[in-house]
């Protein structure tokens, strides 16, 4: 049997990948605990420090199973999930994945695929892209983050433009609004993704969950409140190991071994 989701480690970086390219990777409930299941993998263990995902074949996600989602909104919710599972689109603020996230997409990446990448860190396109959160054109709206995280990153003119529409836009529209941070050749772009991933990879651990637990704060908590906590959340990583070797590395002119302590 194949798995709805593939998941491989490269150094300290786990790539998560949707797995079902015959079905241009459209999401039902197995693939969806199974990706849950993989973020909780990426946050649980110490040495994995980021996660990249992305899409086996040629398209990213074409967006739910709609059949069986609806069966499932009906009854009030996403499925329950497993102990130890995250929540890949970060709506349970007590089960989102506590470390980076960066997004390789391509091809057809329609509703979900969008959320997940607002849901994550960093995101990259293939230059074949058709992005759309097309829910309104099938009597729906989006419910996995869209409408709040939208106008977080591209403004609100720009989300009411294609969220009340349901308009699809290419990969450089969503590099002009700042949904995406780069744009490369179709095969390029895991490979560049990866790179980025690979990059935050090598960074102190305690200081990048500091730095992502900081601006999470700031977009659901307001700007005051993690302003009030800079200093208060800084004092624990002047204790640290990764500090010391910070300061070490800085001094002695050489790359730095953080090892999240």
């Amino acid at each position: 049997m194949v798995d709805n989701v593939k998941v491989e480690r490269r150094g300290n970086v786990l790539c998560i990948g949707f797995n079902r390219p015959e079905k241009m990777n459209a999401m039902d409930i197995d693939l969806y605990v199974e990706l849950a299941v993989a973020y909780g993998v990426l946050d649980a263990d110490p040495t994995l420090r980021c996660g990249l995902l992305y899409g086996e074949g040629k398209h990213f996600t074409a967006g739910l199973e709609l059949e069986q989602w609806a069966v499932q909104f009906a009854k009030g919710g996403f499925p329950a999930l497993p102990e130890g599972a995250c929540d890949p689109f970060g709506l349970d603020p007590s089960r989102r994945v506590r470390k980076p996230v960066v997004v390789a997409t391509q091809g057809v990446c329609y509703t979900l695929a969008l959320e997940l990448m607002l849901a994550a860190d960093v995101r990259v396109a293939a230059d074949n892209c058709r992005f759309g959160q097309i829910e309104v054109q099938r009597g729906l709206y989006a419910v996995g983050g869209a409408t709040v995280r939208f106008a977080q990153n591209i403004g609100w003119g720009n989300t009411m433009r294609y969220l009340l529409t349901g308009d699809e836009f290419d990969a450089h529209e969503a590099y002009r609004m700042g949904l995406v941070q780069g744009v490369y050749p179709v095969g390029q772009h895991f490979d560049e993704a990866l790179k980025l991933a690979e990059r935050i990879a090598l960074q102190a651990p305690l200081g990048v969950a500091a730095t992502l637990n900081s601006a999470r704060i700031s977009l659901n908590q307001g700007e005051q409140v993690a302003m009030d906590r800079l200093i208060p959340d800084l004092a624990p990583l002047l204790g640290s190991d990764d500090f010391k070797e910070g300061v070490s590395s800085f001094l002695e002119r050489r790359a730095a071994n953080f090892n999240g302590c």
